[in-house]
């Protein structure tokens, strides 16, 4: 159901407020770029920082924008299971495409307390959700057992976004979920090696700046042209990354505002680049033709 490149776009502020213009126009570039679709409000949308009204807004500006032209994963995970269903619920009546459920976060739950969690936001909508597994930012795994009593128990919890940086969780999630269910790196560095173990695409933080570039590298290597998909990859290793030599999304705004395309502006605590990582992740977009 969720194939392709989904670009984790990012929320661009203006003096302390959501920039709906830049967000407008960014969308615009991801569409023309060819991507499957985009993912607001997730970690590379800092929802962190953002109250529960601004987060729908950002769902329905994104809605609205893209009008069926690609999907629209909406971010509606939370630590909280009455706060992620209130947020997958507006989600919903926002004719957002589906949801993509960040673990919860900060009381690290059991295995169990995973599965009645996730279970119990899928029971209250209708909506295609994908699940999301980031120990680095949780302090928790999905556990393999539990993506695949939650796929058997849920028909409504296609996939799972894979941000655990391990190749290996891709083998063992394919030989115990739905062959329906679809795997995405969660890596942009990642991408190819989890394709070639039967990921369907990259929930990507890259394809914000190159969306047709990203776009082509996954096309590529989903219809066997391996040899052109990793020359892609290639090109842009360096960039892969110098966009994490700091905290996401710190260097893809970064990058992004260089490029004339957003202000530079984060929410307390993300601050700017340090003057010497600038430099480097300035250096990079030059040597790659993208400054």
């Amino acid at each position: 159901m969720f194939e392709g490149t989904y670009t984790a776009i990012v929320t661009p502020f203006r003096d302390g407020k959501i920039d709906a213009k830049a967000l407008e126009i960014l969308v615009e570039k991801q569409i023309e770029g060819g991507v499957s679709g985009i993912v607001p409000v997730g970690t590379t949308g800092e929802s962190p920082t953002l109250s529960h009204e601004e987060h729908i807004s950002v769902i329905e500006l994104c809605v609205n924008v893209v009008n069926r032209r690609c999907k629209v994963m909406a971010g509606t995970g939370s630590n909280s299971t009455d706060e992620a269903i209130s947020l997958t619920q507006a989600a919903e009546r926002a004719r957002a495409d589906g949801c993509l459920l960040v673990a919860p976060y900060y009381n690290k739950p059991p295995q169990e307390g995973l599965y009645r969690h996730f279970k119990l936001i899928a029971e209250c909508t209708e909506l295609p959700l994908v699940l999301y597994s980031i120990p680095g930012r949780c302090g928790i795994e999905i556990a393999v057992e539990t993506v695949s009593r939650l796929a058997s128990d849920c028909e409504n919890i296609v996939g799972i976004k894979e941000a655990g940086g391990k190749v290996e969780r891709v083998t063992q999630l394919k030989k115990t979920v739905p062959a329906s269910f679809t795997i995405l790196s969660g890596d942009d560095s990642l991408t190819l090696p989890f394709m070639r173990e039967g990921a369907a695409g990259v929930v990507s933080v890259a394809s914000n700046l190159l969306p047709t570039e990203v776009s082509r590298m996954v096309r590529f290597q989903s219809e066997g042209q391996h040899e052109e998909a990793q020359s892609l990859h290639d090109r842009m290793a360096d960039l892969f990354r110098d966009l994490f030599i700091e905290t996401n999304p710190i260097p893809i705004k970064a990058a992004l505002a260089m490029r004339g395309w957003i202000e530079e502006s984060y929410r307390l605590p993300m601050i700017q680049m340090s003057p010497e990582n600038r430099l480097k992740l300035e250096n990079t977009l030059k040597k790659g033709g993208w400054l």
